[in-house]
């Protein structure tokens, strides 16, 4: 090692240093990044820090000759990706599930360890590291649109639970309806007793529901206005606006998937995998992927299986895999899940307009 600062600055590298082959891992922090030089042999050249802003990146890195950057997917990983990409250098973003060498050390684990992992795993072979690629920056600013009515739905559902429980303790009921209209058609149902602390909340409720109405017309103008591509994923039943651009934005680039049926495994939506000899147990889905997409495929995949749902091959198939019992039925749905977003994808990537019934139509 030449030389080791408790602060990298801006600086450029001293002459001595041929950053040609270099591998640059770079452990994030909110506050300061921990970074670990290599050169193209393996050998640490050089330890420090630097703080986690755009300036203090921007000088860090702008004099030094494209090398390879390793970092982990994170809250900062975004736009740190990019700049650096900007800089010209090669940006690896790590997806931390599978980089489980630095999650399950129990030696020496430290920021400075992380960050030499991290460049050694980059070193020997990026594919270790199941590199993500981030969304662009407009995407990323639409994406924000979504998660934030995903916030607002969670509140008011918490509150209108909270509503729900305190009126039930009394030994009261309120009437079921959607939580759209909660808070006007229950308010005449609250105990008086409950009223001064209830209607707070009840005002609440209100507020959020005409907030998530606002964020609802502004996912469909967003559709309207960028992405027509959303716009012929809602040809299918089920799939609404916020389903079809969370889809969209969620995947980004469609091309990434040479074939359709890949997008199941990438959300999670395949049994997990575990044989051993002759030995294959029946495991659960595997989670993996995007949390929030695959909730509302499942979402989707049930109002497609329920009353409402529309006559449809995937409707037909579901239901003739749910007949079998409850269990079935949760098989079912999550099938239906994986067969929706496969199908999502190929209307994407073809610009096809939807048959609701193809396969009864190519038997005829």
């Amino acid at each position: 090692m030449t030389g080791m600062a408790d602060v990298i600055t801006g600086e450029a590298p001293g002459p001595q240093i041929s950053w040609k082959g270099m591998t640059v891992g770079l452990d994030v922090a909110d506050q300061y990044s921990a970074l670990c030089l290599l050169d193209p042999l393996g050998e640490v050249i050089e330890e420090g820090r630097v703080r986690t802003s755009s300036p203090a990146l921007t000088q860090r890195f702008r004099s030094i000759s494209p090398c390879r950057v390793i970092l982990e997917v994170g809250t900062h990983s975004p736009w740190m990706s990019r700049l650096l990409a900007d800089l010209g250098h090669e940006v690896i973003v790590a997806n931390p599930r599978k980089v489980r060498l630095i999650a399950e050390r129990t030696q020496k684990k430290n920021d400075r360890s992380d960050a030499e992992t991290l460049a050694r795993l980059g070193r020997i072979d990026a594919r270790l590291l199941n590199p993500i690629a981030h969304r662009s920056a407009q995407a990323q600013t639409d994406l924000a649109v979504i998660r934030a009515r995903r916030g607002l739905v969670a509140a008011r559902t918490l509150l209108i639970n909270h509503v729900r429980g305190a009126v039930k303790s009394t030994g009261a009921r309120l009437p079921a309806c959607d939580a759209h209209y909660f808070h006007r058609k229950v308010a005449g149902s609250v105990p008086r007793d409950l009223l001064p602390a209830l209607v707070p909340l009840l005002t609440t409720i209100a507020g959020l529901t005409a907030e998530i109405a606002a964020v609802d017309k502004r996912i469909v103008a967003l559709i309207r206005d960028h992405y027509p591509e959303a716009g012929r994923l809602r040809q299918v039943p089920g799939v609404g606006p916020l389903i079809a651009l969370t889809f969209v934005l969620t995947i980004g680039d469609p091309s990434r998937f040479p074939k359709s049926r890949q997008i199941g495994p990438y959300l999670g939506l395949v049994p997990r995998q575990r044989a051993s000899g002759d030995r294959v147990p029946e495991l659960g889905i595997s989670k993996a992927g995007n949390v929030y997409l695959r909730q509302l495929l499942v979402n989707g995949a049930q109002h497609i299986l329920g009353y409402r749902g529309a006559d449809t091959d995937l409707r037909r198939w579901g239901l003739a895999r749910a007949a079998s019992g409850k269990s079935a039925k949760k098989r079912a749905v999550v099938g239906v899940a994986r067969k929706l977003a496969v199908l999502l994808h190929r209307l994407w990537v073809t610009g096809e307009a939807y048959m609701p019934l193809r396969q009864e139509v190519l038997a005829s």
